[in-house]
C-alpha cells in the first residue's frame, strides 16, 4: 500500500513532535543530549513557519514531512518516519512522489541531515548529491531529471 500525505492539522502537533523525538531523537541525543523543552520550542517554531504533512500508511499516521518552495527550488524538512515503520519503503515512496513532481516542475530539491544520521544513504539512492557541509550537517541537492514527452 502506497503511503499518502495529508495536510497537517493543529491537532497533529503532538504526533509530529513524537515522530521527531522517536526518529531524530537518538541522533540529537548522541551529540547534545535530548532537551525536551528546547526541542519542543524549536519544533513549535518550525511547525508555525512551514507547511507540514502527515504521512499515512493505510490511514495510520506513520510520519511527517514539510515541503516548501524557496528561491526557485523545493525544500524538504521535518521528514520523520516512526521507527516501527522505517525500512519498509515508506520514505522511498514519499520521496518518489515528491521528486516526480519536482521533475515535472523542473525544480531542484534541497534538504539537510545530521552528518551521523544514516538517512543520508536513503537520499543518495534517490539522486541527492552533497552540496556542502558544516560541523554538524550535510546539505544535499537533487537536480531535476529531464522528462521525455
Amino acid at each position: 500500500m502506497t503511503p499518502t500525505l495529508r495536510t497537517a492539522l493543529d491537532s497533529d502537533f503532538e504526533f509530529s513532535f513524537d515522530a521527531k523525538r522517536q526518529a531524530l531523537g537518538p541522533y540529537v541525543a548522541a551529540r547534545w543530549g535530548w532537551d525536551d523543552d528546547f526541542q519542543r520550542s524549536l519544533h513549535q517554531s518550525r511547525w508555525q513557519e512551514r507547511p507540514w504533512s502527515v504521512i499515512l500508511k493505510g490511514g495510520t499516521p506513520v510520519g511527517t514531512i514539510a515541503t516548501w518552495e524557496v528561491d526557485g527550488h523545493r525544500r524538504i524538512g521535518e521528514f520523520y518516519v516512526l521507527p516501527d515503520f522505517q525500512r519498509a519503503g515508506i520514505g522511498s515512496a514519499v520521496l518518489r512522489q515528491l521528486l516526480a513532481q519536482a521533475d515535472h516542475d523542473k525544480q531542484a530539491v534541497r534538504l539537510e541531515h545530521l552528518k551521523w544520521n544514516p538517512v543520508g544513504a536513503l537520499y543518495g539512492r534517490h539522486g541527492f548529491v552533497h552540496e556542502s557541509a558544516n560541523d554538524t550537517h550535510c546539505f544535499l541537492v537533487r537536480h531535476p531529471i529531464a522528462l521525455h514527452r
